[in-house]
C-alpha cells in the first residue's frame, strides 16, 4: 500500500514515516501546497494523510483538485483545526475521515487501515482468489490452507495484482506502487523481475491456483491456471 503525507511540520511528518514505515507501506512525503499537487497529479496513492494548513495554499482545495481528477485515494485530513466547518466541508468534499490534531499514531494507523479495507477491499480483510487467501492487515497468505513464506515487496506484489486481477499492471505501475517514486530514476526495472521471478516461484512450489502471466513489452496479468 502507497502512502503521501502531505504536511509541512517536519518532526510530525518524519515521525508519520517511520510509523508508517514500520507497518509495510510505501511511504512518500510533500510538505507544501505546490509540491503536494504536483505528486498527487503524477502519481497514483492508496491513502493521502492530508493536513489543510499548508505553505503555498489550503489543502482542501488539494482535495477537491483530487477528486476533479477522478483519484480514487482514500483521504484522511490530518489538521489543528477543530473547526465543525472545516470537517463538514472536507467530508463534503469527499475526504474519508478527519483527525484533529495533536493525535496518537496508533490512532492514525487504525484509521488508515479501517478506510484502506472498506475503500480497497470492500470491507474485508481477507482476500481471496483460487486457492490463494491473503489477510491484508497481518500480512499473511496461505495456499490450500498452508502458509506462504513471501518477502515485503514479494507480498506488497502479490497485494497490488490481487487488487488488479485479471487486469494489465505495467512495469511502471507495479514498480511505483511497491517501490515507490523514486524509479523515477532506475534505469531498468531488473528489481522487478528479480521479485517476480521469485513470486512466480514461491507460488508454483506451493501449487497456488493463481500464476503472473508475463504480457510482453508490457507489463504482467494475475490470472487463474
Amino acid at each position: 500500500m502507497k502512502v503521501l503525507i502531505i504536511e509541512d511540520e517536519p518532526q510530525l511528518r518524519s515521525a508519520l514515516k517511520e510509523s508508517l514505515l514500520k507497518e509495510h507501506y510505501v511511504v512518500e512525503e510533500a510538505a507544501t501546497y505546490s509540491d503536494a499537487s504536483q505528486k498527487i497529479w503524477s502519481y497514483e496513492y492508496d491513502c493521502i494523510l492530508l493536513d489543510v494548513m499548508l505553505p503555498g495554499g489550503n489543502g482542501l482545495k488539494l482535495l477537491e483538485e483530487l477528486k476533479q481528477m477522478g483519484k480514487r485515494s482514500s483521504v484522511i485530513i490530518i489538521s489543528a483545526k477543530d473547526s465543525l466547518d472545516d470537517k463538514l466541508t472536507g467530508l463534503g468534499l469527499g475526504a474519508d475521515d478527519y483527525l484533529t490534531k495533536p493525535f496518537h499514531i496508533s490512532e492514525l494507523n487504525a484509521r488508515i487501515k479501517t478506510v484502506l479495507r472498506r475503500n480497497t477491499y470492500d470491507g474485508d480483510e481477507v482476500i481471496h482468489y483460487g486457492n490463494v487467501q491473503v489477510n491484508v492487515t497481518n500480512r499473511q497468505v496461505q495456499v490450500q490452507g498452508y502458509s506462504l513464506d513471501l518477502h515485503p515487496k514479494e507480498f506488497d506484489s502479490l497485494n497490488y495484482f490481487l487488487l488488479n486481477k485479471e487486469r494489465l499492471v505495467s512495469k511502471t505501475s507495479l514498480a511505483e506502487h511497491v517501490w515507490g517514486d523514486y524509479v523515477d530514476q532506475a534505469n531498468d526495472f531488473e528489481f522487478v523481475y528479480s521479485q517476480i521471478k521469485n513470486l512466480r516461484k514461491k507460488l508454483r512450489d506451493a501449487k497456488a491456483s493463481v500464476e503472473v502471466q508475463s504480457v510482453y513489452g508490457m507489463g504482467y496479468k494475475l490470472t487463474l491456471q
